[in-house]
């Protein structure tokens, strides 16, 4: 059965985008990660949310463009009140989370469904949709943007993994 993951990378402050969404920041701590790298194939489906879907992507118009620094490629589910006219080739837009987890579940088969978007994230977990959260802490201090878990309910986690990376630091937990 696929379980749903949240990943990401935040800044020490807690943010995952600068301000006005910016991720230039996070192009100098995209380095060798061993854990981010394995997780890669462990993916099946990802769930994303329209603004990330939009968004800055921190290596636009180089070989790693795209989800996952352009290493990953299969369904993509977009949660939107909005969908597009013309669907581009490999996404399917969703207007309901329930739906948009199920449908994302079932493309994964047996593999993680993973989410983009730290609003697609909050609403997942309050919903109890979250089995796992993957945290990449990098060592800057970005004062504004993008907050990782603002004005996310309480939320209990149990550790799995605690482990240093040359350019992160990773936390990776358990809902409970």
């Amino acid at each position: 059965m696929a379980k749903v993951l949240y990943s990401a990378t935040m800044s020490l402050d807690g943010y995952i985008a600068g301000p006005g969404g910016d991720m230039s920041w996070l192009t100098p701590y995209l380095g060798p990660n061993p854990t981010a790298d394995a997780l890669v194939d462990r993916i099946g489906a990802l769930l994303i949310g329209n603004r990330t879907y939009g968004g800055d992507d921190p290596n636009k118009g180089t070989d790693s463009e795209g989800a996952l620094s352009g290493a990953w490629h299969g369904p993509q589910f977009v949660l939107t009140h909005e969908p597009p006219e013309a669907v581009p080739v490999g996404y399917t837009f969703v207007t309901d989370l329930a739906a948009a987890v199920a449908a994302a579940k079932e493309a994964a088969g047996g593999k993680y469904v993973n989410i983009l978007g730290a609003a697609v994230a909050r609403q997942a977990l309050a919903a109890g949709l979250v089995d796992e959260v993957l945290t990449f802490v990098a060592p800057i201090l970005l004062g504004g943007g993008t907050r990782l878990f603002e004005g996310t309910p309480s939320v209990g986690l149990r550790r799995l993994t605690q482990r240093e990376h040359p350019l992160a630091a990773e936390l990776w937990y358990e809902v409970v």
